[in-house]
C-alpha cells in the first residue's frame, strides 16, 4: 500500500525523499513507522504488512523502482528494509549504484556521510563473514560425506570459462552463490566445489571498500 502525501517535499539533493515501513502479520500498527517518515518530510511512503522473511515484498519492489539518482530512501529500522544482513547489503550496494541516499532513523545512519559509510562497510565485513560460514560448513559437510564414500551430491563438469564467468559473476554486487547456480543449472555445492567462494567473497570486499574510499 502506499501513502501519498506533501508531494512537493524535496530532498536537500535535489531529488524527493521517500519512505519504506514494514510490520510482520503479528504487529499490524504501521502508525509509529509512518508518522515518524512523515516527520522526516517523506514525499511518498510504501508499506508492507508481511514476514521480513519472505523474499516477494510487493511495495518494497515498488518503493526501489521509484527511487531515481538524488533521491533518498527512508527507513525508520535497517531491519525494516532487509530479510537478512546479506540482502541489506545488495539493496545498498544497488542504491549506491544508482546514485540513491539511504538513511535509517532510528540507527541515525545516512549513506551521504563518512561514518554512514564506514557503518555499511562494517556490515558488509559481517555479511562476508555470514557468508564464509555457510561456506565453510557446506565444505565441511561434503569433505565429510566424501569420507563416508558420497559424493554428497552429482558433480558438474566446469570448464576454465565456466568458472572464470562465474567468478566474475560473483565479484558484482548483489550477485550470490544461488543466482549463478541457477543460471548454470547447478546446485550450490557445485559452485562451492569448483570454485574458492571465500577467496571471491574476499576480493568483492575488497573493491566494495575501494569504491566506497572513492565515493
Amino acid at each position: 500500500m502506499r501513502d501519498s502525501t506533501d508531494k512537493q517535499t524535496i530532498d536537500w539533493v535535489g531529488g524527493q525523499r521517500i519512505g519504506y515501513a514494514r510490520v510482520s502479520t503479528d504487529d499490524q500498527d504501521l502508525a509509529l513507522q509512518r508518522d515518524a517518515l512523515t516527520s522526516s518530510h517523506c514525499s511518498d511512503i510504501y508499506a508492507d504488512t508481511l514476514s521480513g522473511s519472505l523474499k516477494e515484498r510487493p511495495e518494497l519492489n515498488n518503493c526501489l523502482r521509484a527511487l531515481r539518482g538524488g533521491d533518498t530512501l527512508v527507513v525508520w529500522k535497517l531491519d525494516r528494509l532487509g530479510r537478512s544482513l546479506q540482502h541489506l547489503i545488495e539493496i545498498v550496494n544497488d542504491l549506491e549504484a544508482r546514485g540513491v541516499r539511504l538513511e535509517s532513523l532510528t540507527e541515525t545512519l545516512d549513506t551521504s556521510t563518512a561514518s554512514g559509510r564506514m557503518m555499511l562497510s562494517f556490515f558488509a565485513m559481517l555479511a562476508e563473514y555470514e557468508r564464509n560460514q555457510i561456506s565453510e560448513r557446506t565444505i565441511a559437510g561434503l569433505k565429510a560425506a566424501r569420507a563416508r564414500g558420497r559424493k554428497g551430491g552429482r558433480k558438474p563438469a566446469l570448464g576454465d570459462k565456466e568458472k572464470r564467468e562465474i567468478k566474475a559473476l560473483l565479484l558484482t554486487p548483489g550477485i550470490t552463490v544461488s543466482d549463478v547456480a541457477k543460471r548454470y543449472g547447478i546446485s550450490r555445492n557445485t559452485v562451492y566445489t569448483n570454485l574458492d567462494v571465500q577467496a571471491i567473497n574476499k576480493e568483492r570486499l575488497k573493491l566494495q571498500l575501494k569504491s566506497s574510499k572513492e565515493g
